[in-house]
């Protein structure tokens, strides 16, 4: 019977099966050929991973109010004091990875969002206090460090870009709280999108079985590499189904990068642009011989796009070479391109194809927010309201061409909350006059017209109401 080293088989199945940078993608793949082959063990590069996942503990702390009338303002004065609030502690659990050597852990967001107290736990079972150094909620990503004199083991960041369809994965987590645990499988597809509540679409799909537990967890290559930071299931029970997906580590880097730098929040590049996916009809009108790609629908003035010579009615096809599947895609190739640097842009329109450069800059504050709560007697007053700009705008989660004044937050049991005012309502016109600026709202705030014809926009659409 033939002995054999089960490092080198799994070293020559990796340099079979898993490109190593994105020039190799055309490169043959090879499928197990013989029996031998087939039993081969995912062992040696379990052990090479495992130590660099942790698991992720949150605590939080939560106000539960014990009165019958909670939520209702008036209710509540008379009655709600009679019974004290209980503080209960809310524990949440998932999977992180250590992606520097000196305690530096990646995770998702939803996992650590709104915690008091978190700790890692390490496969040898140690726990460690930590800190949240960058996180956002868009992406759903975080940076977590925790203090030690040791050198941790860590996972490296692969070149997500140069994962296909087929290529063999496992996922490292913490499924259920049960313990470390590695499931296998294979790369279902790409440039996921539509899969989170986020503005977030560009998700690696897997059939490892991912679990309650596993977010923040590691997909791994055949070569040893973080290609992915688990994320969310398809699931109606709560269980696998085999449909899970994963942030590509591509983002992640850039991510990390960003927390290294020390800064104090995630930007994204400003484009001034919004865009729309290509459907079939479309892709016919255009002479497309794909139905993919980005529609520019609007341009915002003086923006990034329009600088650029980008119109409406063109298609983005690809990105520095990379094709772009849709709109989620291409904020996916901008994003990871970086902030400074020029994206170049490939554009059809009538049947002809350009190139066009992008710079790629954060998105600007061009006139001052002047962010101010409205008082008196008017519709309006408990409300705070902003003058528009792409900073405001991308603060607010708005599309970013948006203009006007803006509702930022709303004063709870207020006239404008009993109203039914909304935060990121814009407020286009009061009693037939155009408002442009917080200022004006203040002023007509203090009118006494005897009755409000109020005209808002609120999720691309035109409300109007009349108020007494």
């Amino acid at each position: 019977m033939p002995r054999f080293d089960r490092l080198k088989p799994i070293a020559v199945i990796a340099a079979l099966m898993v490109p190593l940078s994105a020039p190799a993608l055309a490169q043959d793949k090879a499928v197990p050929q013989s029996k031998l082959e087939m039993q081969l063990s995912f062992a040696p590069l379990v052990k090479q991973a495992r130590g660099a996942v942790v698991n992720v503990y949150a605590e939080r702390l939560v106000q539960r109010r014990s009165s019958l009338f909670a939520g209702d303002p008036f209710l509540e004065q008379f009655f709600g004091q009679r019974m004290p609030n209980r503080t209960e502690k809310q524990s949440s659990l998932g999977s992180g990875v250590i992606v520097e050597a000196d305690g530096v852990v990646v995770t998702n967001n939803h996992v650590i969002d709104g915690a008091d107290d978190i700790k890692v736990a390490l496969a040898d079972g140690r726990e460690f206090a930590v800190k949240v150094v960058l996180k956002d909620d868009r992406l759903d990503l975080a940076v977590l460090k925790f203090e030690t004199n040791e050198v941790m083991p860590t996972l490296p960041i692969g070149n997500s870009d140069a994962t296909e369809v087929g290529d063999l994965v496992l996922a490292i987590g913490n499924p259920f709280g049960v313990g470390q645990t590695v499931t296998s499988g294979i790369v279902s597809a790409l440039a996921r999108n539509q899969v989170t509540e986020g503005d977030f679409g560009f998700f690696i799909q897997t059939d490892a079985a991912i679990n309650p537990g596993n977010s923040g967890g590691a997909l791994v290559n055949m070569n040893g590499e973080l290609i992915g930071i688990n994320t969310a299931i398809f699931s109606r029970g709560g269980g696998s189904n085999g449909v899970g997906f994963a942030i590509p580590g591509n983002l992640v880097r850039v991510f990390l990068d960003a927390a290294d730098r020390g800064e104090a929040s995630f930007e994204r590049p400003y484009v001034g642009a919004s865009f729309e996916p290509v459907t079939s009809d479309v892709a016919e009108a255009l002479g497309l011989k794909t139905v993919r790609g980005a529609l520019v629908v609007r341009i915002a003035e003086d923006g990034p796009a329009a600088k650029a010579g980008l119109k409406p009615g063109q298609v983005v096809t690809a990105v520095n070479g990379i094709p772009v599947e849709h709109p989620d895609a291409l904020g996916y190739r901008l994003t990871t391109a970086g902030l400074g640097e020029k994206a170049e842009l490939t554009v059809q329109e009538d049947g002809r194809e350009e190139t066009i450069a992008l710079t790629l800059a954060a998105a600007p504050e061009t006139r001052p927010r002047d962010i101010q709560l409205i008082e008196g007697r008017s519709p309006f007053a408990g409300l705070r309201a902003g003058n528009l700009s792409p900073r405001l705008a991308y603060e607010l989660k708005m599309a970013s061409e948006v203009t006007g004044v803006v509702v930022t937050d709303i004063v709870r049991g207020s006239p404008a909350a009993r109203l039914g005012f909304q935060p990121r309502d814009i407020v286009v016109a009061v009693n037939g006059e155009d408002i442009a600026s917080v200022e004006d709202l203040q002023k007509i705030a203090e009118s006494d017209p005897g009755f409000w014809r109020v005209e808002i926009e609120r999720d691309g659409q035109r409300i109007r109401q009349i108020f007494r």
